[in-house]
């Protein structure tokens, strides 16, 4: 049996595993890092600004910079996590504890940011709140924010460009369907807090030129909504890799392809892929091989297979292959060791 490799093609780095090198996770956690610290003293100079005055709109603002920090240090903790290697009680890693951590901050992000600020804002317009009272201090904490987390929001930036650039996809498509969650999460975070920042100042100014406070309840009631929106998308991606998501169709396409370039394959039967954490992807497929053939030559052909595919796609980490019977053409009767539903068998002889 022949044993040289067919020709796979230039090497593909899928969206959904990251680009080359994003495995050890060193620039998510210096983004991570970055943002927890800007939004830790935010939050305080926030607090103080709202209490001294009285502004439920700086509260709320104040909420969701602690809402935020927390998230950082829930991701800091998934990303530290997730790299421990496998052991006899989790065969498969850790990668993806990363999106228990990340589906907990969002949580995190929702509870501490978006309730406290919709009930600060249905607060203010039900009672009328506080007069409102100097808010020079209020305005420059804000200016001081902005700058600050226009710092953050541009190292993340610099890394989503980055990254989407190696993969060759547009920003948007990279953040919508990146493994790494605690980018995603830094970004959205940061542009719905630079989003905030405008509505509490709008409702501070409005709030000073009208006397009235419904303006500054109104800031908060938003601000709550935009948090709370955050949360929801933030959510569903991380429970969609925490569930288990696969590679596209193209990628799969891909694999399959390579693996029937090989000489020994005579069909592939069934290919299911599964995304642990970037650049850790589970590869798994029922193959039928050409017979005769011996059980050392199923063994060899498998190997080869699992050569080409990682260098058809290098993202993935393991590869598992079941020698199958081959499914008969559309109308045509199961031949003679042929089962129809392409159920594995032991080898193929």
């Amino acid at each position: 049996m022949p044993n040289t490799s067919p020709a796979a093609g230039p090497a593909v780095h899928p969206v959904e595993a990251g680009p080359p090198g994003t495995g050890d996770s060193s620039g998510s956690t210096v983004t991570v890092i970055v943002a927890g610290l800007c939004n830790l003293g935010i939050s305080i100079a926030k607090a103080a600004a709202g209490l001294l005055g009285g502004s439920g709109a700086m509260l709320s603002e104040a909420a969701h910079s602690l809402a935020d920090t927390v998230t950082e240090v829930l991701l800091w903790f998934s990303l530290r996590r997730s790299t421990r290697p496998a052991d006899d009680t989790h065969p498969f890693g850790y990668g993806r504890e990363r999106y228990v951590w990340a589906l907990l901050a969002s949580f995190a992000t929702f509870v501490g940011g978006a309730v406290f600020s919709v009930n600060d804002g249905v607060r203010t317009l039900t009672s009328g709140g506080e007069e409102p009272g100097g808010q020079t201090l209020s305005y420059l904490v804000l200016g001081v924010a902005f700058v600050l987390e226009s710092v953050s929001l541009a190292r993340t930036v610099r890394q989503v460009r980055g990254e989407a650039g190696q993969l060759g996809v547009s920003r948007r498509r990279y953040l919508r369907l990146t493994p790494d969650t605690a980018v995603r999460a830094v970004y959205l975070e940061d542009v719905a807090a630079l989003i905030g920042l405008l509505l509490a100042f709008g409702g501070l100014l409005c709030s000073r030129l009208t006397g009235s406070t419904v303006w500054d309840g109104c800031a908060s009631l938003l601000i709550g909504a935009l948090l709370a929106r955050v949360a929801v998308v933030l959510a569903r991606a991380n429970g969609s890799l925490l569930i288990g998501r696969a590679l596209p169709q193209s990628a799969e396409d891909r694999i399959a392809g390579a693996l029937r370039e090989l000489p020994q394959v005579r069909q592939v039967v069934d290919l299911v892929t599964l995304v642990h954490g970037p650049q850790d992807i589970l590869v798994a497929a029922k193959v039928a091989f050409e017979s005769p053939a011996t059980a050392h030559d199923v063994e060899l052909a498998c190997e080869q297979a699992e050569r080409v595919i990682r260098a058809a796609l290098p993202a993935v980490s393991r590869v598992y292959l079941d020698p199958t019977p081959g499914r008969p053409a559309a109308g045509q009767d199961p031949g003679p060791g042929e089962g129809e539903s392409g159920s594995g068998s032991g080898s193929v002889i």
